[in-house]
């Protein structure tokens, strides 16, 4: 579904990395995971030309999106829903006014159908209860679903995650990987997750893309991942791993 061809991107005289190479199929999960700063969320935001690379190209369906006229590029965008990592909802409104959102600016449904379709999402991701609820009530896992209902609502072909469990406890952050994987099953939908939580990457993916050194460094599945001799993927896997056991919570 998409395709990543020779990506190169720096911002100034800074280069963030350089000739990344990576196809992601249909319905599949990929995790993007590095250490801070390494770019996964630069790279994720090429992937519907929010960002524009120095060279190289993306490919969704066979069409490169940084060549395409802005309406055809709209409408690519559009079949991509984003989870930001601080859930990225409005504070003025409800929840449920936040899931509607999308339906109101970019479907022509009625206000009968943009209700029933935002209930709809707010129900798969068990929060039926809460629309009437402003954004300061809830807690940041319902945050995060109230965030995952929205990206749904306009029913994408792919969803992207940025940091879907940063600063969750252990198990709100367990139930917010279960959603990652019934978005994918039950929505046939193809997933990218950026993360450094290796205990999500370990549970949701089924393959992981490791930015390290300003490239791509590691690409394959997760057990390869689990028997990889890649030096600097074993040493970033236990440094993950000795973060959560020492906090008991996942960053």
């Amino acid at each position: 579904m998409i395709r990543i061809e020779n990506l190169s991107k720096s911002f100034g005289s800074s280069l963030v990395w350089e000739n990344v190479n990576m196809t992601i199929e249909e319905g599949e999960t990929i995790a993007i995971i590095g250490k801070s700063g390494s770019g996964k969320s630069v790279l994720m935001k090429h992937m519907n030309a929010l960002l524009v690379p120095d060279e190289g190209q993306v490919y969704v369906k066979d069409r490169n999106i940084f060549d395409l006229p802005y309406a055809e590029l709209r409408r690519i965008r559009q079949s991509f829903g984003i989870l930001f990592q601080g859930g990225a909802l409005f504070d003025s409104i409800t929840a449920f006014e936040n899931v509607a959102f999308p339906l109101q600016y970019f479907s022509s449904l009625s206000e009968s159908e943009i209700r029933d379709r935002a209930m709809e999402c707010l129900e798969q991701v068990n929060l039926a209860d809460i629309g009437s609820k402003s954004t300061a009530e809830l807690s940041g896992g319902m945050k995060k679903r109230v965030g995952l209902a929205r990206a749904i609502v306009l029913e994408p072909e792919c969803l992207l995650y940025d940091e879907p469990t940063s600063g969750l406890d252990p198990q709100t952050s367990d139930e917010i990987n279960d959603l990652i994987i019934r978005m994918a099953d039950e929505l046939e939908i193809t997933s990218v997750v950026i993360s450094h939580d290796m205990h999500s990457v370990l549970k949701v993916a089924d393959r992981a893309a490791f930015i390290d050194k300003q490239k791509l460094s590691w690409f394959g599945t997760i057990d390869e991942m689990k028997n990889a001799d890649h030096e600097d993927l074993v040493r970033f896997i236990r440094a993950s791993e000795y973060q959560i056991s020492k906090t008991g919570v996942e960053s």
